[in-house]
């Protein structure tokens, strides 16, 4: 694994490389995927959020240069204010140097973090510090060629004790996803 150099700010990026992100990208373009959000993915996030119990779900279709949330459920409420009073404002994307997502995608198997504070290479993340995120539970989107087409997560501003049945059922909600995709034929079926 390879990492980035540092950021000009100094802070020494941990996000490993990507070397399947050309071949996602197409992939991705082929299956209409990853440019624009799905409602049925939004759908998809919502009952993962419920299920859960976690505030914050995504349907994450990484690229070369960015992380694209085509499902996305995020609180009405933002959990987090910060010390001026305002909330962040949580985007359908990020840089790949932000979040856990590109982790899972570089390992191809789940990211289990039940407090992001005792992992000193997550622990300085950016979304920890603009987004207050102290737990994260995902897993990759594993075609049936064997590539990754992106990840499926949710996150806590709270520590959360996943545990082995987290850890199950965000597998299992991956693999379910995966299928739907792949029986595409222009629109997702829900």
């Amino acid at each position: 694994m390879s990492y980035d150099p540092p950021r000009p700010a100094g802070r020494l990026l941990l996000t490993p490389e990507d070397r399947e992100a050309p071949a996602r990208t197409h992939r991705l373009r082929r299956l209409g995927l990853g440019e624009r959000p799905e409602p049925a993915l939004d759908a998809f996030a919502r009952r993962l959020a419920e299920f859960t119990g976690a505030p914050y779900a995504m349907v994450n279709f990484p690229d070369e240069q960015r992380q694209f949330y085509a499902g996305l459920y995020v609180p009405a409420v933002a959990p987090v204010v910060r010390g001026d009073g305002t909330s962040p404002q949580v985007g359908r994307a990020l840089p790949r140097d932000h979040g856990f997502c590109p982790h899972v995608v570089a390992r191809r198997k789940a990211l289990v973090l039940e407090d992001v504070r005792d992992y000193p290479r997550f622990a300085g993340n950016p979304v920890v510090d603009e987004f207050g995120i102290r737990s994260y539970l995902g897993a990759p989107l594993l075609d049936g060629t064997g590539l990754v087409l992106g990840t499926v997560s949710v996150a806590d501003v709270e520590p959360r004790p996943w545990g082995k049945p987290g850890l199950t059922a965000i597998k299992e909600h991956a693999a379910q996803l995966v299928l739907r995709l792949e029986g595409l034929d222009g629109s997702l079926p829900y």
